[in-house]
């Protein structure tokens, strides 16, 4: 569970009426964990949290609301991202917790950092580095709990008409409009406040759910926010695409997992997800721990072998299948073969994962669908313990890429196969 708490207190009377009336001990607090625990410059009693205005946060937190509910976390975190998603960019002369606040669309991570000059500030964090995960659905709850926390404290004191009570009534009024909150959604997964991009952009994304689906549209929204453009290509585009350099892909000979089993979607990490249905999906084929080639995989994914071969192979600006007229077609972005494997096992997943509508996107974006699908890929075709074996223990410099060209992937691939299952195996920050 996600809390923000703010425990009033008295203030010596000074600074704007909003700040007076909500001033206080800010505690955040997420799966029982004090994110915000320190020590104020003129003592050395542990505090659960520093004096703050709840004013100014409360504003940020509902101004950012749909950016920190459904921006994909970008390759760099500075600039624009780091204003919108981490509390200490809040400003107006307080000491804020170094919280960042990322979501992939389904789960929040909430990554805390102590202070690291201790001489300077009024207020010295202290707790040790967390990285908390929440479902996302639960960062909207507790931004609306404490925002109506702070607005009844602004009522109390006879504070009215404030930007926060403006923002709090369209907030809100979005909230109950499907119309309006799918609109802010999809400006959000573009990396934008609202009202910042032309609204024609807006209302083209929103059309696209009539020909895409609207799981893949917001995927491809997120793949256009992760490049900082705010259009994405229309439904003739693909559809040329396809046809130019694409391969004929035949549902019916692609393989269907038969399992009771899977890891429900949303409820533990989406690299889990990805990696155990590609478990799965091995124990079923009879794969064990050995290297799938081109004829195989083609098979599994129901496409013909010619579809990997990197000779004479035409790039796409993205990878998809795209399915109409009873047909489908798969578009692979790269020409390299290791990356047109991995990209055709990332779309196998995805269909695996449950998705099914006449888009099905492989993207650069980290949203949780992105992420299952390359744990997946990476997981069928170089299983961790597999990996494992090849190695026995050999780390030298060029023992993993021979693992690499044993099992025909990128020596990325394997690299990160390694980082995630080793070094950081609880850590929600995966490479993935």
């Amino acid at each position: 569970m996600l809390t923000f708490t703010l425990l009033p207190q008295r203030t010596m009377g000074h600074g704007p009426a909003e700040e007076r009336a909500t001033f206080g001990t800010l505690e955040v607090r997420a799966n029982e964990r004090c994110l915000t625990e320190g020590v104020a410059q003129d003592g050395d009693k542990l505090s659960l949290g520093p004096n703050v205005s709840g004013y100014h946060i409360a504003e940020w937190l509902l101004w950012n609301v749909w950016r920190l509910r459904w921006e994909a976390r970008p390759d760099s975190s500075g600039g624009d991202w780091a204003f919108s998603h981490c509390l200490a960019s809040i400003g107006e002369g307080y000491v804020w917790p170094n919280i960042e606040i990322s979501s992939d669309g389904v789960r929040a991570i909430l990554t805390s950092l102590p202070t690291i000059d201790s001489e300077s500030g009024l207020y010295r964090y202290v707790g040790t580095p967390a990285a908390e995960v929440v479902p996302a659905s639960e960062l909207d709850d507790a931004v609306r709990r404490f925002a109506k926390d702070v607005l009844r404290l602004l009522d109390g004191a006879k504070v009215l008409d404030t930007n926060l009570h403006s923002l709090w009534h369209d907030v809100e009024r979005e909230r109950q409009d499907p119309d309006a909150a799918r609109l802010r959604r999809l400006e959000a997964r573009l990396g934008h406040d609202p009202d910042e991009i032309p609204a024609d952009d807006v209302r083209s994304a929103d059309d696209a759910v009539r020909d895409f689906g609207a799981d893949s549209v917001e995927e491809l929204v997120a793949e256009a926010g992760w490049h900082g453009v705010t259009t994405l290509p229309s439904a003739e585009t693909l559809a040329t695409m396809a046809k130019q350099v694409g391969s004929e892909l035949c549902v019916q000979d692609a393989v269907t997992l038969r399992a009771d089993d899977m890891p429900v979607w949303g409820e533990v990490a989406a690299w889990r997800v990805g990696v155990a249905t590609a478990r799965l999906l091995r124990r079923q084929e009879a794969l064990e721990g050995q290297p799938i080639g081109n004829d195989r995989l083609a098979g599994l994914a129901g496409v013909r072998t010619t579809t990997l071969d990197e000779h004479n192979a035409q790039q796409s600006s993205l990878s998809f299948v795209l399915a109409a007229g009873g047909r489908a077609q798969v578009a692979l972005r790269s020409k390299r073969r290791t990356s047109r494997r991995f990209d055709l096992a990332r779309l196998l997943g995805d269909r695996l994962l449950g998705h099914d509508e006449p888009l099905a996107p492989a993207t650069r974006a980290r949203t949780y669908r992105q992420k299952a699908q390359r744990a997946f890929a990476a997981e069928l075709l170089c299983p961790y313990e597999a990996v494992c074996d090849f190695l026995r223990h050999d780390r030298s410099e060029d023992r993993p890429d021979d693992a690499a060209s044993y099992f025909d992937v990128s020596p990325l691939t394997v690299d990160t196969v390694l980082r995630n299952n080793e070094r950081h195996p609880h850590n929600p920050h995966m490479v993935w």
